[in-house]
């Protein structure tokens, strides 16, 4: 029994979108039969499977953002079960976080989503690539438009002297060993920087610690190692297929993060300096400290210089004391200490002031 045998369905359109490919090059200018044509139809299989995963990767980023929205919640769990390493604090700790996982709707592992769906047209393309020596033979049947003679031109096509069916344990020719030996550190390369570009320089700090960074570090480096152990087992169209499709990884990538990073990363700090940068370009100059509105108090009144103490108010004049014929009336006069020259206790004020009261003798 085939193992991969429902792969059956999948390998029949990635045999189509080749062959389509292909005819569409042909349409162009590009020769029939082997050459070049045939490698850049893996070129446009990989172009139409990721026009056709953009949505599942808007998803991607969309539970990456809000794998970094829960890290306070997250550290508050660490803090709360630290130092405790009975299996019960544990189960509870992988309790509380599972359900921290599932009241945000994401998890660790969304960032790998794009991988772990692509990986059964991966298999697919591995098993239409290593079946054209058989099905070119008659020994196998074809698969969809791939009959004998197309799988014949797809595995005389090359890539520098590599055929495209080419592996590297079943080939003797050291030119073939060094491209499909520079192919495979492109793959592992490609992988390991497209990882990194999303983890580490779209992610704020914060996100960078505790398990879940531990986590993103581990497959940082295990899916390079993984891809450099297992591809000296791809075919050439293979090896190609992954290296192109990240670079379509890394491109898409660098945009979004370049124009909508996620708060409080080193994407979003290059991006305020980028803008900053502009409007300084374009003369628009922005307050360096903003402008701090002082709390209100009571106004103080101003006080005035007759009402000072030791001052005497001066008398209010009449509008009449300018007149020519207007009486002069005395201006009240207090009472003189005693000894003084001045007027007597005993006599009215002029301006109708009451008299003081007199003082009895004694007999």
């Amino acid at each position: 029994m085939d193992f991969f045998a429902f792969l059956a369905p999948i390998e029949w359109v990635v045999a189509w979108i080749m062959y389509l490919c292909h005819q569409g090059l042909v349409f162009l200018g590009f020769s029939d039969g082997p050459g070049p044509a045939w490698v850049l139809s893996i070129v446009g299989l990989v172009i139409i499977i990721r026009i056709l995963l953009i949505p599942l990767f808007f998803k991607q980023i969309k539970a990456s953002r809000g794998m970094q929205m829960l890290q306070p919640e997250m550290q508050a769990i660490q803090k709360k079960y630290k130092g405790k390493t009975d299996p019960a604090s544990r189960e509870a700790m992988s309790r509380e976080t599972m359900e921290l996982y599932r009241k945000h709707g994401t998890n660790p592992f969304a960032s790998c989503m794009p991988i772990l769906l692509q990986s059964p047209i991966f298999f697919a393309l591995f098993r239409v690539l290593n079946g054209l020596v058989p099905i070119s033979n008659g020994t196998d049947n074809p698969i969809g438009p791939i009959d004998a003679s197309v799988a014949s031109d797809i595995e005389s096509s090359s890539v520098f002297g590599a055929q495209l069916s080419d592996i590297f344990l079943r080939t003797d020719d050291l030119q073939t060993r060094i491209v499909i030996g520079v192919l495979i550190l492109a793959m592992c390369a490609t992988t390991f920087f497209t990882q990194r570009q999303l983890t580490m320089k779209n992610m704020p700090k914060a996100a960078l610690e505790g398990p879940m960074a531990s986590t993103q570090k581990m497959m940082l480096y295990v899916f390079p190692f993984i891809f450099a152990v297992s591809g000296v087992n791809f075919p050439v169209g293979v090896l190609v297929y992954w290296t192109t499709t990240n670079l379509w990884s890394m491109g898409q990538q660098f945009y979004t993060i370049r124009r909508m990073p996620a708060p409080g990363s080193e994407a979003e700090r290059q991006l305020k300096e980028r803008q900053a940068r502009k409007r300084a370009a374009k003369g628009i100059v922005e307050d360096a400290t903003p402008v701090i509105e002082q709390p209100r108090g009571q106004r103080q009144q101003p006080k005035r210089k007759d009402r000072q103490k030791g001052t005497p108010r001066p008398a209010a004049s009449s509008p009449a004391a300018h007149g020519d014929d207007a009486p002069v009336e005395d201006a009240p006069v207090e009472d003189a200490a005693p000894g003084s020259t001045g007027p007597s206790s005993g006599a009215p004020a002029s301006g109708g002031s009451k008299p003081a009261p007199k003082k009895k003798k004694q007999k």
